[in-house]
Formats: C-alpha cells, structure tokens, sequence
C-alpha cells in the first residue's frame, strides 16, 4: 500500500474494531460489574490498536527519525512497515508471511477458542449454580482471563504501538485483580469445594507435566 491509501482509514478503524469487540462478546456475554470491566478494557485496547493500524500512526510519527536513519529506504508511512517487529528483526519478504505475524495468528485464534470453549463451561455452571471445574476449567481457574491476555499479546506483537506497550502490562495486573476478587466472591459462595479446588488447580499456568508427574509416582510408589 501506498502512503495515501496506507493510513486516514476510518472506516476501517470502525468496522474492525466491531468485529472482533462483538465476536468477544459472543464469547463473553457480560452481566456483572466485572465483567464489563473486563470486556471494556479489552475493547479499549482493541480499539487504540486499529486507530493506529488504519487511522492515525502515532508510533511511526514519534520514532519515524529513528526508524528512518535505522532503516533508510524503507517506507514507514506504508501499511507493510506498520508489522514493526518484522522490520526490526529483518524479515525482508511479505510481513504477513513472517514469524511474528504466524505467531499472533495462533495466540489470537487460539484465545478466542479458549474463550469460547471456557464460556460455555462457565455458563453452563452459572445456571445450575455450581462451580466451573471441567473443560479448561479443569487446567487453570481462571481460563477466559488467560484467553483475553492471549488475545491481546497477539495483536500486540503483530502490531506494536507505543499506547498498546503502555496498556498491556496494566490489563494484565487488572485482570489479575480481578480474578483475585472473584476468587474470593467464589470462595464465600462454596466454601471448602473452592478450597479443593484451589489446591489443586493454579490459577493461570497449566501444569503442563502434571499428568506425567503423576504417573511417575505412580509408578514409584509401586516399585517400592
């Protein structure tokens, strides 16, 4: 793209922002106060990061003299050059194709299947008023939150700006507060059911060699 054509596209800004904003809510379905403390703050990342990607590139202005005398020859005002991390790690052909773009696919993709897959538990325990622990419940306590971070991290490095770098640390600690509140919403609510859960599910980090682990002692203990 051309550097008239590369930037100024509102509607764009607009229409992306609404498909992936209501494709979460599809997912999500906010009813609480955290909820749609959760959903906004993701929706406002979202919508920061296509106003630069399309609108108005904020980054490419304040680090264009830098850039320039980095990288002379290369447009940074074109839609390609926007994929910052491909340029700085040299990739030269299609930034689409290049391994950062690859690897915000999967984590994207990967995290609204995760949230899809973590709603479903979720609702299905929210109306017969008991506890969310399978599916990927079953892995970490807090997946829908693992699936926005996954989400956001993606676009982040697909699409590096200087706001979204500023945002993403601190909806990150934000969502950890509130699944540290939940959590205790949860546990007056259940009790000692929570508190076994708990124990035996962490929170954000899935052991991945839980299984493996369990089936060496297993055979450990058989052995002795």
């Amino acid at each position: 793209m051309n550097e008239s054509s590369a930037y100024g596209l509102w509607p764009l800004v607009v229409i992306n922002s609404l498909i992936f904003i209501i494709f979460a809510f599809s997912f999500t379905h906010p009813r609480t106060k955290r909820d749609w403390r959760s959903f906004g703050a993701f929706s406002g990342f979202i919508v920061a990061l296509f106003a630069e990607m399309y609108g108005f590139p904020l980054t490419i202005y304040l680090l264009s003299g830098w850039l320039q005398r980095r990288y002379p020859g290369v447009d940074f005002f074109s839609h390609d050059a926007g994929h910052l991390l491909e340029i700085l790690f040299g990739w030269h052909a299609n930034p689409h194709f290049g391994p950062f773009h690859l690897l915000s696919n999967l984590l994207i993709f990967g995290g609204f299947i995760l949230l899809s897959s973590a709603w479903r538990v979720l609702y299905e325990a929210r109306r017969d008023h008991a506890l969310a622990t399978s599916g990927p419940y079953a892995k970490v306590r807090h997946p829908q939150y693992v699936a926005f971070v996954l989400i956001l991290f993606g676009f982040l490095i697909q699409w590096p700006t200087i706001l979204t770098l500023l945002m993403f640390p601190v909806l990150v600690l934000m969502y950890v507060r509130l699944a540290r509140r939940e959590e205790r919403e949860v546990l007056a609510e259940f009790g000692e059911a929570y508190a076994r859960y708990m124990a035996n599910t962490p929170s954000f980090f899935p052991r991945l060699f839980h299984g493996v682990q369990d089936q060496v002692n297993k055979t450990q203990k058989g052995s002795g």
